[in-house]
This record gives C-alpha cells, sequence and structure tokens, in this order.
C-alpha cells in the first residue's frame, strides 16, 4: 500500500535530522501545515518573475549565486553521492499509468522509491532541460531547437536570477555549473554518457551537430549531454577526465573512494527512450528503456557508495512535445530569452520522476511540485552550495522530509 508523505521543506524540517523522534513527528505536523499554507498562497516562483518576464528583472550578472543560507532551508539526511538517470520525452501517464510500457520502473522500482507525480520539465525541446539541471539557466531559441547547430551563446547582458541573456549554445566560461561548484568546494562529479566513446565529444564550435540523429554503433546525442554545452568545463582539463563513456561507470562504483559525489548518467538515443525503432532494430521507448534501467540500476543501487549514503533520482527530461504538454509548476514563467519557455507554454510538461535511496520509504509518494530548477537546487543543498540560476528562485521547493522519509 503506497503512502503519501507531504512536503516539509521549512526551516524545522531543518532541524529534525537531529531531534528526537516526538520532536521530529511535532515539526512534521507543523511542516506539513506550513506547506498547505505556501500551496493555498501559490508559492513557486514568485509572482513578478512567472508575470512580467525580464521587463522588470533587475540587473544580475549570469555568474551571480545565491547563497544557501538565504532560502528556505530543507531536510538533509546526509547523502554524499547523487546518481541522476535522464530517459525522454515521456508524459506522465504514459510512463506511471497502469498500461506502462516499463513494468520495471512503473512497478519494481517503483515500489522500492519515492515517487514525485507532480515534477515536471522546465522546456521544450530536450536541450534546455538538460542545461538547466546542471546550471539553472534558462532556454533560448537555439536551445529550444535542440542546439541543431553547436553555437557558441552570443551575450547581451544578465537579468535576474543569474541568466544570461542572448541566443546561442555554448555558454561561456562566466557562466557557471555545479560542476565547478563542485569542484571549487573539493567534490567530485562525472557525466556518463553511453556511445559517446571518446570523452567530452562534442562538435566544433560553429559545426552542425552530426549526433541529432543516431548511427548504428553509435547512438550517441550530444544535445543530452549537459556538460558541452558550458565552455567553462570543454576548454579545462576536467571535461576529458570527468565527461567520459558509460563504460566507465562499474568501474568507477567499485569502492565509495572512486564514486563521484554526482554522477550523471545518460543512455543513448535508443535506451532511453527517445527512438522508436531503433536504428540497430531495437524497440525502442519505454520498453527499451525499461531493459537498459533492468541491468544498471542495480549496478548502481549495488554499490558501496548508494548502500552507504546514496540518492538514485530518475527522471524525465521533458513530457513527449510541446504539443502534447507545456505546462510547468513551482510558478515558471516567461525568461528574458523565451517568451514561452516550453514553445507553446510555460514549462516542459508533466513527467513523474523517482528517487530510490536509504533515506526513502519505498512504495510512498510526493504531491509537492518540482521542476529540473528544483533538482539542481536540492542538489547544491545536499553538497551545501549556493544556488545557481532559477535554483535561487525564492520559494522553489527542494527536496525534503517529503522525499527523504526512511525515517518519518
Amino acid at each position: 500500500m503506497e503512502t503519501a508523505v507531504n512536503n516539509t521543506t521549512s526551516n524545522a524540517s531543518t532541524s529534525t535530522h537531529s531531534a528526537p523522534r516526538r520532536g521530529r513527528r511535532i515539526l512534521k505536523r507543523f511542516a506539513a501545515a506550513s506547506a498547505l499554507v505556501l500551496a493555498a498562497a501559490g508559492i513557486g516562483y514568485g509572482s513578478a518573475s512567472a508575470t512580467t518576464g525580464a521587463a522588470a528583472a533587475a540587473p544580475q550578472q549570469a555568474g551571480t549565486a545565491v547563497p544557501a543560507a538565504t532560502q528556505t532551508g530543507g531536510y538533509l539526511p546526509g547523502a554524499k553521492h547523487l546518481f541522476v538517470i535522464n530517459l525522454e520525452n515521456k508524459g506522465y501517464d504514459e510512463t506511471w499509468g497502469p498500461a506502462s510500457a516499463a513494468p520495471y520502473l512503473s512497478q519494481t522500482l517503483r515500489s522500492q522509491g519515492v515517487l514525485l507525480n507532480q515534477y515536471f520539465g522546465t522546456a521544450h525541446n530536450s536541450q534546455p532541460n538538460y542545461v538547466a539541471q546542471i546550471s539553472g539557466q534558462g532556454p533560448n531559441a537555439q536551445m529550444q531547437s535542440d542546439c541543431q547547430t553547436y553555437s557558441p551563446f552570443v551575450g547581451t547582458g544578465t537579468a535576474s536570477p543569474g541568466q544570461a541573456v542572448g541566443d546561442g549554445c555554448v555558454f561561456p566560461a562566466s557562466v557557471p555549473t555545479v560542476a565547478g561548484q563542485l569542484k571549487d568546494a573539493g567534490k567530485t562529479w562525472k557525466g556518463y554518457m553511453e556511445d559517446m566513446g571518446t570523452p567530452c565529444r562534442h562538435p566544433a564550435l560553429g559545426a552542425v551537430d552530426d549526433t541529432q540523429k543516431a548511427r548504428v554503433g553509435d547512438q550517441y546525442a550530444a544535445r543530452h549531454n549537459p556538460f558541452v554545452y558550458f565552455a567553462g568545463i570543454t576548454g579545462s582539463p576536467d571535461c576529458a577526465a570527468n565527461d567520459v563513456d558509460l563504460s566507465n561507470l562499474s568501474t568507477d562504483l567499485a569502492s565509495t573512494a572512486t564514486t563521484p559525489n554526482l554522477s550523471m548518467i545518460t543512455p543513448n538515443l535508443c535506451h532511453d527512450g527517445h527512438d522508436s525503432p531503433c536504428v540497430d532494430g531495437q524497440p525502442g521507448g519505454l520498453a527499451s528503456a525499461d531493459a537498459w534501467l533492468k541491468q544498471w540500476v542495480p549496478v548502481i543501487t549495488g554499490s558501496p557508495a548508494f548502500k552507504q549514503d546514496g540518492v538514485l533520482v530518475i527522471t524525465f527530461d521533458e513530457s513527449d512535445g510541446p504539443q502534447s504538454d507545456a505546462s510547468a509548476c513551482c510558478g515558471e514563467g516567461p525568461g528574458p530569452n523565451a517568451a514561452l519557455p516550453g514553445i507553446t507554454g510555460m514549462g516542459g510538461g508533466r513527467v513523474g520522476t523517482l528517487v530510490l535511496s536509504p533515506f526513502s520509504k519505498g512504495g510512498t509518494w510526493s504531491t509537492t511540485p518540482y521542476n529540473h530548477y528544483s533538482l539542481l537546487a536540492s542538489i547544491e543543498d545536499t553538497f551545501g552550495l549556493p544556488y545557481l540560476g532559477y535554483a535561487g528562485t525564492p520559494g522553489l521547493n527542494r527536496f525534503g522530509l517529503d522525499v527523504y522519509n526512511a525515517g518519518v
């Protein structure tokens, strides 16, 4: 039987990590009531940013991060190793409904984790959703077109919160990412990209992206690898060292010492559910994504780092597409570079996300609204990092006791 858990991202819930059980229960009830009040009030991105866009945005450097201490505190269980798997282009009902073509994900893994059933993509098409997860940057026109050309970002200024204003795909080194934050904090990160082969693989700057379509033996898509869209990463030796092929994952997971603090994992165009059928004859869609998860999730959850203090997030970049669902949550509104981040609406549609962790209770769910900016903010919370871009939006929900609910 499933158990619903209310959002508890409040200052009170932060202190429950060390409080006695009776104190936890009191704080939980207080936090749940607070969450209901906030929900009734429509607290999300803030009415100004949701309705006025760039016109009313106060100037702010794109590299400016919001200090974590200024935000509403969430419950932090002591996780030290986060894993994020991104699948592709599936709406909530298709993945999590009773007719799902992914029974391992929607039933087996579902029984082991917390389903965030109000989790949304932040844009259409794919590429800006990946970028959002590591930088908090919103989309622009070329990003919404999946960066058919690997073009440099041409900036015209900045806007709050921490947005680079302009158009293009490869952000300058002045635009920060969580990868840089982790390095500066003495933490580690890696991207694991199936079929990439050569580390940090991307087109030449200004060239047409030849990974837009899968080929037999090479179904890697650069647009699903967010790290190669930041010059601060591609211009550093860290890119070749940390943005690697998926085949490296098993070796790195062999010990806690060799497991990165943050692992961003992207299957190829067949195994992430994007293509159907696939160029190599596999069925693709959710069926192939489910088979891939059945192979790789036990490798992650069986690793020493995950067992000790890990969190695995399995999410989707966006719904089926802008014509299917471009809804948003959390007050997401027009950005300085895109009046409609979802092309036909404000977001990337409702996708749902599953969280597995020793700190979470299986078979539960949360109705708290989340999106990719929430995920970035939750990652930054975990490691005590300032919030980048839209992750620093006042009132944005971040993972709390609704997600880390094993001890509740």
